[in-house]
């Protein structure tokens, strides 16, 4: 037989089983709670990622940046194409913002450098949180801006538009956004060189003038490798890989730019519409037979002869064919 328990010992027993019920429960609650706490740290913490930038460095990024500054009119371009507004731009070649042709979709974005680099002030003020670098290669400068936030270098040696678009898809996370712009681009260039007909296959030059006279654009910049995709000919030393940006030609030498058709850039066309008056009165620009054929336009050189991008491959498209397609 089981000893007999009184009703006052049992009611003694109960609190102390209680307590234990408790003690158990509030160390339960407790594990729960830092559980918990580790879950939402893990779920607030930012997401990152890592990408390979075009200098072969590897960059960690966020999954999703949401504070870019684009520091060349390239990498302007690019975000802009792919949805993004950076908090930050470099003004282009010759302008004190960024360049004519994105002018209007980049009206509030702060000035935070020029094409001759970054101001460090500047861009510390943006608060970015990644820096699309374009093709800066200044060791010193770059060190400067990776203490601010992760640097990407976008633009690689051979400054081919489509591969520095595909790595800010990479690292802005709009891969398929930038592959899209691809295909319309490849759809809308296979439509223009159908529509040329007879001026398929045309001797294209491609000049830029300043107060310091003509600049010829040859092979290894933008407006080449746009030239190249709807299958035009190049004139003269065009067909040659330059040692920069431009090769300067005198008055004597202007037969290197003599072909079927002239295009020949401004940075400031929006008030120079009177250039090509005033060039065809030249005696070297008269025996030009792109000029006497009226077969010359001016362009905008912001977009023509600078350092270009996806936009501005679109927006060339366009004008070749106002001006070849009849």
């Amino acid at each position: 037989m089981a000893p007999y328990s009184s009703p006052s010992s049992r009611g003694i027993a109960r609190p102390v089983v209680s307590a234990t019920l408790l003690t158990l429960c509030a160390l339960t609650l407790s594990a729960c709670g830092a559980e918990d706490k580790a879950e939402s740290a893990d779920a607030g913490a930012t997401a990152t990622t890592q990408v390979t930038d075009a200098a072969g460095t590897k960059v960690k990024i966020p999954a999703t940046p949401e504070r870019v500054v684009a520091l060349s009119e390239m990498d302007l371009d690019a975000s802009l194409a792919l949805g993004v507004e950076p908090v930050g731009l470099t003004a282009g070649r010759g302008q004190k913002g960024a360049p004519q042709y994105l002018a209007d979709q980049a009206k509030s974005i702060p000035v935070v450098g020029a094409v001759t680099g970054p101001d460090i002030e500047k861009v510390v003020q943006a608060k970015p949180d990644v820096i699309l670098a374009g093709q800066l290669a200044d060791e010193q400068v770059l060190a400067q801006l990776r203490k601010i936030a992760p640097t990407v270098v976008t633009i690689d040696n051979t400054k081919d538009w489509k591969k520095a678009l595909q790595l800010t898809g990479t690292t802005l996370g709009r891969s398929n956004e930038a592959e899209k712009f691809l295909a319309d681009y490849e759809t809308r260039a296979a439509a223009l060189r159908t529509d040329l007909g007879e001026q398929a296959g045309a001797k294209v030059s491609v000049a830029r003038y300043s107060a310091k006279g003509t600049a010829v654009m040859q092979q290894g910049v933008f407006i080449s490798d746009v030239l190249k995709d709807l299958g035009f000919e190049r004139p003269g030393i065009q067909n040659d890989k330059g040692e920069g940006h431009s090769t300067p030609l005198s008055d004597e030498n202007l037969e290197e730019i003599d072909g079927d058709w002239l295009f020949i850039g401004s940075l400031d066309a929006g008030t120079d519409a009177d250039l090509l008056g005033r060039l065809a009165k030249k005696p070297a620009y008269q025996q030009l037979g792109a000029v006497r054929d009226k077969h010359a336009t001016v362009i905008d050189g912001t977009k023509w002869t600078s350092l270009g991008g996806a936009q501005a491959a679109v927006s060339v498209l366009d004008d070749i064919r106002k001006a070849m397609v009849k």
